[in-house]
Order: C-alpha cells, then structure tokens, then sequence
C-alpha cells in the first residue's frame, strides 16, 4: 500500500476529480408437410449449404455469433425430410395443406429462435444494494472490456490550498494521520467538508472521511492521485454513506446499526466464502458477510484495515478507518488513477461488476460536478 513512501511536494491540495477525458434445425411441425401457396405457383427450391464453413466477414459482432449449422444433431433428418417434403407438396392434397402448416411452423421457429437469442443480448441485471449483494474482494488487475467508457470522471473538488498554519503535521502543510492529541486528524477539513457538504448533499462527517483518505494517500503514494470523489462514489453505491438499512452516519463517523450484508453462501449470485474471523466481526460463524459503509469482508480488511480516526482500534464501521483503508486498497499495485484503465481496473477489483462500476463512474462525475458549483 506504498505505506512507506513520502510526499515529494506539498500535498495539501485535493487534486482535481480526474482530468477532463471524455439452426433452425426443427423437424416438420405436424404431420402434414408444407407446399406453394397457389396450385399455380411452380414449387421453389431454395439451396441451403449446411456443409458449408461460414465466411468470417460475415458473421456478427462479437456477443451475439451463432454457433455453425453443420455437425448439429438433427440436420441429416431435416434434408431428408425436405426430400419428402417436396415431393407430396406437388400432390393436390398437398397443395391444399401446405401454407397453414408452413404459417404454424413459422411461428413455432420464431418462438424457438427469440428463446435462445434474447437471454443472449438482455441487459445486465442492475446492482443489488449493499445488503443483498456486498462486495467482495475479487482478484486485483481486472481491467475493463471494449464496452466500457475509455475515460475517467470529471470536476473539480475545490479543496482548500492548504491547511490552517497551526494544526500539528506530519509533512509541510499536511494534516497529521495520528497522534498529536487534537481530536480526530480529519478535524483540520471541517470548513472545507461542511461546504462540499452542502454542494453535494453528502453528509459532512462522510466527506471529510473521504478528503482526509485523499490526503493521507497522496502523501504516502502521490504517483496513485486518486482523489475524494472517487471514494465517495464507492460509498454511495456501497451504502448510501453509511446510512444503508436504516443505519446512521453519527458524528463520530460510526454507522449505527451496524451494516453488514447478507452471507457469502454463493445463494443469489453471491460468491461462496466461507467463515474467516470465527463471527468476529460479522456475526456469521459459518460464512463471511460484508459490513460498514465501505463493505469490506473480515478476510480483507485484516489486510487493509486502518485506524484514521486515531482512536486505537481499526473499526469497519467507521467510515474514517473504512474511507483509508479503501484508498489504500484502490492505490495497491502501483496504480495510477489518472490512467483510465488504472481506474477502472481499480473499481472491479473492488466488485467486478460492471454495472458496480458504472455506477460508481456516474456517481463520482456527479460529486465531481456538483462541488464545483
């Protein structure tokens, strides 16, 4: 997590957001075949090629190709079929039948087709709140696919340029990241938090989690330059700020009652991840749960875990210590959050959702936008 690394400048500065980017193979339906529809009408042969390879110009986009018709069970059937077909098609009997059945055959194909086309091309399904879905810990580097957005969020936070001359610091114009005995270390962004507050309609205790993340990282890993935004476009998606539930944000930062999302059982498209801190921290015994407003599993955050608050304890449920330890675990592996595939790499190792993601790049383009205002 870079933790060792120093500032090489004054980082009091929130950055900016992020720079501007931006076969058929059914069998006779019936058994009585089709023919032409007048007695009149000489019949129509129409040569199908089922042998034959399909020419790659011509196939569809990628996500939507159908599978080749040859070596598909039931086709040798089919042309024989047809054989026969043709031939009682040129009786009167046939003559007569045909354009029902072939009417009822069109309409069973079609049936047939759409089953098989449109789970194919149907829309991802939404992202279930935190609750019913909590984020897991999926394995880092993911990068995106050709679908999604090639840039980054936008706006400007408009953090202060510095930090008042007497707050204890750890660098030049820094706030400090623990001791010191002058409250919480955030304490020193509370005017600048009470007015992004007001822009963005983020409670003022969660902004400042999120502006004090910020600032801590870009003094240990400045290469990172991940900014306030993005944070909180993880906690909105994740829990509403830590409001999630019926759950409130005190001002102490504790999200009471506690979040903690449903078991990771691999029931209802979760993933399966069996106990790791014997209920510890989640109160499930059996399996691991996501909990506090940035949903993070016991197995993760043993890893990432943070005390930002300075009270001695790495608290989940503290949006200070769950703000940080996000940070951290988005700026891991070196990346760089001003790379558009950095960052969005960043967000799906968080969830590797997509719809998870997109939602966070709306979200932060939105606070972005509205504390520019």
């Amino acid at each position: 997590m870079g933790a060792g690394e120093e500032s090489p400048t004054a980082a009091g500065k929130l950055r900016a957001s992020v720079p501007d980017q931006r076969p058929p193979g059914d069998t006779p339906a019936g058994p009585e075949p089709p023919s032409p529809p007048s007695p009149a009408s000489p019949p129509t042969k129409v040569d199908i090629d089922l042998d034959k390879e399909w020419d790659p110009a011509k196939r569809p986009p990628p996500g939507i190709e159908r599978p080749a018709a040859r070596g598909v069970p039931g086709v040798a059937a089919v042309r024989s079929g047809a054989t026969a077909v043709g031939a009682w098609a040129r009786r009167p009997s046939g003559r007569l039948v045909l354009p029902g059945v072939l009417l009822f055959a069109l309409v069973t194909l079609t049936a047939v087709a759409g089953a098989v086309v449109l789970p194919a091309n149907a829309p991802p399904a939404a992202h279930p709140s935190p609750a019913t879905n909590p984020s897991v810990d999926p394995s880092a580097g993911v990068q995106p696919d050709s679908g999604f957005p090639t840039g980054l969020p936008t706006g400007d936070p408009g953090f202060p340029t510095a930090f008042p001359t007497n707050s204890p610091s750890t660098g030049v114009g820094l706030p400090p990241v623990a001791g010191g005995g002058y409250g919480q270390p955030a304490d020193v962004i509370n005017s600048w938090a009470q007015q992004v507050s007001t822009k963005t309609g983020i409670s003022a205790t969660a902004v400042r989690a999120y502006g004090y993340a910020e600032l801590v990282v870009g003094q240990k890993t400045p290469s990172c330059h991940l900014t306030w935004t993005t944070l909180a476009a993880i906690g909105k998606v994740e829990s509403a700020h830590g409001t999630a539930n019926g759950a409130t944000l005190t001002a102490s930062g504790q999200s009471l009652p506690h979040i903690i999302g449903l078991p990771l059982d691999g029931q209802g498209g979760r993933q399966r991840i069996t106990d790791t801190d014997n209920g510890a921290m989640d109160g499930d015994p059996t399996y691991d749960r996501a909990v506090g407003p940035m949903q993070f599993i016991p197995s993760t955050w043993a890893n990432a875990g943070e005390d930002a608050d300075n009270d001695g304890i790495k608290d989940p449920h503290d949006i200070d210590d769950a703000a940080l330890a996000a940070a951290n675990y988005l700026c891991r592996n070196g990346r760089d959050l001003q790379n558009p595939q950095h960052w969005w790499g960043a967000i799906l190792s968080y969830n590797d959702v997509r719809r998870y993601a997109e939602d966070v790049f709306a979200a932060a383009n939105e606070y972005g936008t509205k504390s520019r205002t």
